[in-house]
């Protein structure tokens, strides 16, 4: 960034109440780009780890358990 640019933009902030500031700074947080994970690539060394009949199981119980409305919850 640009002395002068910083410098207005300091300037321009400081003329606002703090809350407003808080926004601001919200704001270009929001533009920032989200922070990295790990890349698919570091975790290709993973890849096989769970044996196949663990998988299975895995996926049964997602199915049997999951998108279903138990009426007594609510």
């Amino acid at each position: 960034m640009s002395p002068k640019l910083q410098e207005e933009l300091l300037q321009q902030m400081a003329r606002l109440p703090e809350e407003q500031q808080k926004q601001v700074l919200a704001f270009v947080k929001g533009l920032l780009p989200a922070a990295g994970g790990i890349s698919g690539k570091d975790l290709l060394k993973f890849s096989g780890a769970i044996s196949q009949a663990d998988v299975q199981l895995m996926a049964k119980a997602i199915e049997e358990g999951c998108e279903r409305i138990d009426q007594s919850e609510w």
